[in-house]
């Protein structure tokens, strides 16, 4: 990758609106996947890790436990998901996921964040080819060989395992996640892993300059009080 995945973790939610809004990204993800994988975590690996992520970003178990019952019901919304790509502030590259019910009231408010802010949507992959779809892990250590080797004997596909700073970070192509995770966990039943996702990495990277910064900050916060917007991944780097 030749630069360690830096872990994105969410800050605990400063207001009531901003935790409502985790809930609410976290149900609406539970219940599709719950509808179209089965409500049970067990058959359903996705849904399992879904819950596992939201416990982490701590979302109360009866909203993880709503959703599922609204899938397993049968009733409710039919949600679909749409991916919208572009160049934001700074001319850095932005990947928009969502989840609608109304893929017209999406892609305007979508666009919206981007003509706000002197930004550019573009067509359909018209950025995605810059970033990789990564199956990304990222814990303790210091011995990237030994995690390696126990990969390769698991024949898991790895695509890099780096360590920097106490850290050791794996990459895999995003269909081998779950072949990831059983390997590390059998291999070190102990391991607490500080980061299990899946997210698009980007290939360069865009140094925001001091003069763009607000403008990228604005369009991030006006991208995240969008009730369709899922996540939005960037290869912007911000100034320290």
């Amino acid at each position: 990758m030749g630069r360690a995945f830096e872990v994105r973790k969410a800050s605990m939610a400063k207001t009531a609106g901003a935790k409502t809004k985790v809930y609410s990204k976290y149900g609406k993800e539970i219940y599709v996947c719950a509808k179209n994988g089965g409500p049970d975590p067990d058959t359903n690996l996705a849904l399992k890790r879904l819950m596992e992520k939201a416990k982490k970003d701590q979302v109360p178990g009866h909203v993880i436990d709503k959703a599922i019952d609204k899938a397993a019901g049968g009733a409710g919304e039919d949600f679909v998901p749409a991916r919208y790509e572009g160049f934001g502030p700074g001319n850095c590259m932005v990947i928009v996921d969502c989840l609608t019910d109304n893929n017209n009231r999406t892609i305007t408010d979508v666009r919206n964040c981007f003509t706000k802010t002197n930004a550019k949507i573009g067509a359909q992959g018209a950025v995605a080819h810059m970033f990789d779809h990564q199956a990304i892990f990222q814990f303790s250590g210091d011995d990237e060989d030994a995690i390696l080797e126990v990969l390769m004997e698991a024949d898991v596909d790895v695509t890099d395992v780096e360590q920097e700073d106490g850290k050791i970070t794996v990459f895999a192509p995003h269909t081998e996640f779950f072949a990831v995770k059983t390997a590390l966990a059998q291999a070190y039943p102990d391991l607490v892993l500080d980061a299990d996702e899946i997210s698009f990495v980007p290939q360069v990277h865009v140094d925001i300059s001091e003069d763009d910064l607000p403008m990228f900050e604005k369009f991030m916060d006006m991208l995240n009080d969008c009730d369709d917007v899922q996540d939005v991944y960037h290869n912007a780097v911000l100034p320290k």
